[in-house]
């Protein structure tokens, strides 16, 4: 199987998953946000995951969806913190019902992904259980991390690489060990896979991060330059802010934290000096430093090597995106 058929089987089956139906304003909201698609990434590891293990697949296909709805819950209340008008390009579900409205249905997500679980079998639901309660605090952590840099005036590279390791990257972890145990898989090979995914989920916020300085405008697919715009804290600001030498530091603190109408000339000069300072190089070197690590850990990987072959095929196209 391919990861295009993965990913069929996945987009079936969520949408023949009912949520509930009455009161219509707490349960449509969650039918809008799962219908606006995404590429669905979560459930592909989960089942690509299981599938170095087992060709039974339809066992793991719940469970797969609770970490899809999972996912989408914490899309829900990030946007109301971001206060995000659009998610995928349409109106956020705070926006076009309320934000009381998405606080609940997403809690009702939440829910519905444990329930989604309770398909697992029973000698492994307390690991699995375990595992995914784990994951989902370590999420929230993250996110409150990330809230709390914006805000907090020495942040270091590594607090912030931790930060997206919490924030995204264990989740993806997740996905491919619970997919591993769904599938039989040892324990020793269950930690590769996680670690494979935790390593992959780094580098592919890393190069998020690269992209908005240094993307295509026309594929992206958001603005580039927005970080700059928003004073985000990125890999690339927190390495130029360590590095920079006087005048480089006194030009970042020209436009850092300070109201800007001319924000192209914002992003031109902070720009300017990630160039000076080799910033893209540095973040490319570390966004290969993470992937490589991750492919030695699937090397260790005790299963066919034409099925552990996919999996490496999905992270290299998923490494040379350009939105």
């Amino acid at each position: 199987m391919s990861p295009t058929d993965f990913t069929q089987k996945i987009t079936a089956a969520l949408a023949s998953l009912e949520y509930g139906q009455q009161p219509v304003a707490l349960y449509e909201p969650i039918r809008y946000i799962m219908a606006l698609g995404g590429k669905r990434i979560r459930p592909l590891l989960t089942l690509m995951g299981a599938h170095l293990f087992t060709d039974e697949l339809d066992p793991v296909l719940r469970p797969a969806l609770a970490t899809e709805v999972f996912h989408n819950f914490t899309l829900l209340h990030d946007d109301i913190m971001d206060q995000a008008p659009l998610r995928r390009g349409q109106p956020t579900v705070h926006e076009k019902w309320n934000a009381n409205v998405a606080i609940l249905s997403g809690d009702v997500m939440l829910v519905r992904a444990y329930e989604l679980f309770l398909n697992v079998p029973p000698a492994l639901l307390p690991t699995v259980l375990r595992k995914f309660s784990q994951t989902a605090a370590e999420v929230c952590e993250g996110q409150q991390w990330d809230m709390d840099f914006e805000t907090n005036e020495h942040v270091s590279i590594e607090q912030y690489l931790d930060m997206i390791r919490l924030k995204t990257a264990v989740l993806l972890g997740f996905c491919l060990e619970l997919g591993a145990l769904l599938g039989g898989a040892s324990t020793e090979d269950a930690d590769h896979l996680r670690q494979f995914g935790t390593d992959v989920g780094i580098a592919f916020q890393l190069r998020d991060d690269l992209l908005d300085v240094y993307g295509d405008a026309a594929t992206f697919g958001k603005r580039v330059g927005g970080d700059i715009v928003s004073d985000k804290k990125t890999f690339l600001l927190l390495t130029a802010q360590a590095q920079a030498n006087a005048p480089q530091q006194a030009m970042l603190a020209q436009y850092l934290g300070q109201p800007s109408a001319d924000t192209a000339a914002k992003v031109q000069a902070i720009t300017a000096v990630y160039d000076q300072l080799g910033i893209r190089i540095q973040t490319e070197a570390r966004i290969n430093e993470y992937f490589q690590d991750a492919l030695l850990h699937l090397d260790r990987v005790t299963a066919p090597t034409p099925r552990k072959a996919i999996l490496r095929q999905w992270a290299l196209e998923l490494m040379a995106r350009e939105s």
